[in-house]
């Protein structure tokens, strides 16, 4: 069973930066695809970036583009998501994903493992 861990949300303000940390455990392979969604309030949750395995393929909502990078560090297991130059329309919880099903998906029930989820607020 995939367990997977967010750290790095807090409060930033308008035009700040944060990075944002998964760690992955428990059986993640060269299969995986890992991803990031956010949801704000009275929203749906909605795809915001994705790394294959090697870190060698990436995908990003339009929203992100530009503004937001995702990695992985492959000894340790994890994926990051630096995010700049913020808006108060980044404000949302965002979540930690994992699936085996490929390349490109974006919808929520493409994947199939999730984090917790962390904060984020930007502030104006």
């Amino acid at each position: 069973q995939v367990q997977l861990v967010e750290s790095g949300g807090g409060l930033v303000q308008v035009g700040g930066s944060l990075r944002l940390s998964c760690a992955a455990s428990g059986g993640t392979s060269s299969s995986y695809v890992m991803g990031w969604f956010r949801q704000a309030p009275g929203k749906e949750r909605e795809f915001v970036a994705a790394v294959n395995w090697s870190g060698g393929v990436r995908w990003f909502a339009n929203s992100v583009s530009g503004r937001f990078t995702i990695s992985r560090d492959t000894a340790k297991n994890t994926v990051n998501l630096q995010m700049n130059s913020l808006k108060p329309e980044d404000t949302a919880v965002y979540y930690c994903a994992a699936t085996e099903r490929g390349l490109g998906h974006r919808a929520p029930d493409q994947y199939d493992y999730w984090g917790q989820g962390t904060q984020v607020t930007v502030s104006s």
